[in-house]
């Protein structure tokens, strides 16, 4: 090619990125942060160590339609790339080309391919993935088919463990090509056990003075699972008499993993520490899903009236999250009206009218990736009913503490023991509960899990950290047929809010939407943008 044909194309290559560029929201982490993390991972991971990580499947809806894809969170955090079919290697420690190259990570990603691109849009390709994603080894997926990375010569290989749920499909380098090709080349036991694997490494990795509290450990494990049970060397472990059986069996359990290098447990434990506190530009995205996800509470709560189908409900939180362009929603929207919202994870959402009832909304907007996760309960007419009323703020009074429990260094059941007591003084009070256990028939969940790129994310549920992002959601939900006056049938409340834990307290993310009482009926008595948008009678 000639030094002019050189610069036009050049020049076209440079015009093309610039309008793909501009096609594209600006505000997605940068490749530095993915970059960042990696280097996390590495400094976490053992010595002589590698860390594969597979993209999601692509998983049917029906026949020729697949779902809507969305890529695996943790290959997401460490890489950035969205597209299926991929896979990236972290290497503990500098590896080397035969002609002296060195690298410490590898991503092999979709080939491209015009006509498919055609049909599914534009990949990234080894090029893209080097310019757009910051990483220097790229590879096609098909390449790592032929590779001859010597999985054998690391002491750990850590991974994922595998989920039935990959299809095989007529492409050479598909995701369940490449996960073949890794068993393959590992020696992947065709009776591999990931949960046992996970407590022989707690067995092998436990000093003998604290072999009693470990055993314990396991003896919940074994008590869920029945095929666990079958397994002489854990039964014996939990057995064990004294220190010294103890040590005899920890022996066994590392002459059994001897030679195998697969380690399925430690990733997840990697993974759980680093994404348990969230980053500046983290915070930037999360903030944005939550304050995306309160101004849908409050459009719905100006929308609301008794004819509304919880359909349409939910159809109205969704559209504010597109208008703000969130990608998604964090997880299936929960819309219960009345007896519905007894129903912790009701997700129907198909009740043609809710009338006069109460509301419960639990749903979230996934903004780049980080999901929100809020809930509120209204009265559909407007107007908390005195009954309605009174379960309403013994809920609250529980959020309250539960949030004023969720400090640094609390432990992570706090919020949720803080609130029980609440909702239990609450319950006894009205005459609903006679006993203090029975607390838990009408309050059956815990109050928090971790939030970020999942909306029960990762995290290792210790003492709270700072930059700890958890939520608070006390409940009560009171079932038609409960062992209670009949007033309380079909009343469920649940306030559920995203709590930053600072080293000065905990910082109500989602406080824009309304909480209280009043505050809630003075909103829904605002007009709707909604109220003039009328469309037509259909048969």
């Amino acid at each position: 090619m000639g030094t002019f044909k050189k610069m036009i194309f050049g020049l076209f290559l440079v015009m093309t990125a610039v309008l793909e560029a501009q096609d594209k929201p600006t505000d997605f982490l940068p490749a530095d942060f993915h970059k960042e993390r990696r280097q996390k991972v590495r400094e976490m991971m053992p010595a002589n160590s590698v860390a594969i990580l597979f993209a999601n499947p692509v998983r049917n809806r029906a026949n020729d339609v697949d779902y809507v894809y969305h890529q695996d969170p943790d290959f997401y955090y460490l890489s950035g790339y969205h597209e299926p079919h991929a896979i990236l290697l972290v290497f503990s420690e500098k590896q080397y080309t035969d002609d002296n190259q060195e690298y410490d990570e590898m991503l092999f990603v979709q080939e491209r391919n015009p006509k498919a691109e055609q049909w599914t849009g534009k990949r990234l390709g080894i090029e893209g993935a080097k310019a757009n994603l910051g990483f220097t080894t790229v590879f096609n997926g098909k390449d790592f088919l032929s590779s001859d990375i010597d999985f054998k010569s690391f002491d750990k290989v850590l991974f994922f463990n595998f989920k039935n749920d990959v299809r095989d499909s007529r492409d050479e380098a598909d995701l369940f090509s490449l996960i073949s090709s890794f068993k393959e080349k590992v020696n992947y036991p065709s009776d591999f056990d990931a949960n046992k694997q996970h407590l022989y490494q707690m067995i092998t990795s436990t000093e003998v003075e604290n072999s009693a509290n470990v055993a314990q450990v396991l003896g919940r494990y074994l008590r869920r699972d029945e095929d666990l049970q079958q397994d002489e060397l854990l039964t014996g472990f939990v057995n064990a008499e004294n220190e010294q059986s103890r040590l005899e069996i920890k022996n066994q359990v590392a002459l059994k993993m001897k030679g195998n290098n697969l380690d399925s447990s430690s990733l997840t434990e990697i993974m759980a520490k680093l994404r348990e506190t969230k980053t500046e530009e983290e915070m930037v995205l999360l903030k944005k899903a939550i304050e995306i996800s309160a101004v849908g509470q409050i459009e719905v709560m100006k929308a609301m009236h008794p004819n509304m189908s919880e359909t349409e409900i939910q159809g109205v939180h969704e559209f504010v999250y597109k208008k703000y362009n969130a990608e998604y929603e964090g997880y299936p929207s929960i819309v219960g009206g009345g007896h519905n919202g007894c129903i912790l994870h009701y997700i129907e959402n198909n009740k043609p009218k809710v009338g006069n009832d109460l509301v419960l909304m639990d749903l979230g907007a996934e903004y780049h990736g980080y999901t929100a996760d809020v809930t509120r309960t209204i009265p559909a007419n407007g107007k908390f009913s005195k009954e309605q009323k009174l379960i309403y703020e013994i809920v609250y009074e529980a959020q309250e503490a539960g949030i004023k429990a969720s400090v640094v260094g609390a432990p992570f059941q706090a919020p949720g023991q803080a609130a029980s007591k609440v909702v239990t003084a609450g319950l006894m009070k009205l005459g609903i509960i006679k006993k203090e256990e029975d607390s838990r028939i009408y309050f059956p969940h815990g109050t928090s899990h971790y939030l970020g790129l999942d909306v029960h994310d990762r995290g290792t549920y210790g003492a709270f950290q700072p930059n700890t992002v958890i939520t608070v959601e006390p409940g009560i939900y009171i079932p038609e047929g409960s062992d209670c006056d009949k007033k309380w049938w079909g009343i469920a409340v649940r306030i559920e809010d995203d709590i930053l834990i600072t080293e000065n307290g905990p910082v109500n993310l989602s406080a824009m939407a309304p909480r209280t009482v009043a505050e809630i009926e003075k909103t829904m008595a605002q007009p709707s943008p909604l109220d003039d948008f009328k469309l037509p009678e259909l048969d």
